[in-house]
């Protein structure tokens, strides 16, 4: 498209997985997320959690003065902390809930308008129908607690899908399949929608247009990246995030301007957004070796040729 992006998305980057230094909450949070605060090409800012009050007040400060969408990814926290909001354990779906509420508290700070959730784990087959059940019954709680908790808007609280049998393995899972979710909280909450990674979409079976087109009426935010999964010796095999054009990776230019087009054509570029506009946010991480900066800078130029073949 010859028509820049600029007014029509803002485009992101998680943070946490281009300086994964910082993947835990700790490390050299502040300097790096004034990097990306820095660079005119984002026009989002997606953070993760951030352990230390101290820095999480620093950065809360840094990103006030950014005119940058701000979107929290709450994976990282979720998934190393093994909060499974599904668990039919009824203690450690409470202490999930519990964990993710801190995430909302701690994204409000920051400015975020949505949240980025995961399920929890997979579940044998004969137990799935009682896990789904139970997500949506945590996802209600949380988006309840999210308008409780307002700070002049109410955040949208947005599941992320991830695969099923390669790497992460959580029980949400194929895009129909977390759309059906998202509906039955949506009939109680209004702050629910969907996050769909390009990069999960192979691991997933699944083309962009069946994704897209599963989550057209509550895609809420997107991620774009790469994964690697024909080759289990790779060291970058699974759900990795590693850079566009990685060898043995699945998407590069043509496939993310494919996921650009079909996002056009569900309207994903006009729709009312939590954020002042739709987010499209990088998740890519560099590889051992690998310089942050750099894998930015390839980042940005694939999706600016993606961007000119839609």
């Amino acid at each position: 498209m010859q028509q820049p992006w600029t007014g029509i998305v803002n485009i992101g980057i998680v943070h946490a997985m281009i300086y994964p230094e910082t993947l835990r909450g700790e490390g050299t949070i502040l300097e790096t997320a004034t990097k990306i605060a820095a660079d005119e090409f984002f026009g989002a800012f997606e953070v993760s959690w951030i352990k230390d009050p101290n820095t999480l007040s620093k950065v809360a400060k840094l990103l006030e003065t950014t005119s940058m969408d701000i979107v929290y990814c709450g994976g990282p926290s979720i998934l190393i902390q093994k909060l499974d909001i599904n668990s039919l354990d009824e203690a450690v779906r409470s202490a999930a809930i519990e964990g993710v509420k801190k995430l909302v508290d701690e994204a409000y700070v920051l400015g975020a308008r949505i949240l980025v959730v995961a399920s929890g784990p997979d579940v044998a087959s004969d137990k799935r129908e009682k896990a789904e059940a139970a997500l949506v019954k945590s996802l209600k709680e949380i988006c309840r607690y999210a308008g409780e908790k307002s700070k002049g808007y109410t955040m949208m609280i947005s599941l992320e899908n991830f695969d099923k049998e390669y790497d992460k393995k959580l029980l949400i899972g194929p895009t129909a399949e977390s759309a059906k979710v998202v509906a039955e909280v949506k009939e109680e909450c209004d702050n629910i929608g969907l996050t769909v990674d390009l990069s999960h979409l192979p691991l997933l079976h699944e083309t962009t247009k069946e994704a897209l087109k599963a989550a057209k009426q509550y895609l809420e935010h997107v991620h774009i990246g790469n994964c690697v999964m024909k080759d289990k010796n790779n060291p970058l095999y699974g759900d990795q995030h590693p850079r566009f054009d990685t060898a043995g990776g699945e998407n590069s230019v043509e496939e993310l301007a494919e996921f650009l087009r079909v996002l056009k054509e569900i309207g994903y570029f006009n729709k009312k957004a939590a954020t002042r506009l739709p987010v499209i946010s990088f998740e890519v991480r560099p590889a051992p070796g690998e310089s942050s900066e750099v894998v930015m800078a390839s980042s940005k130029r694939v999706f600016a040729e993606a961007w000119s073949k839609i």
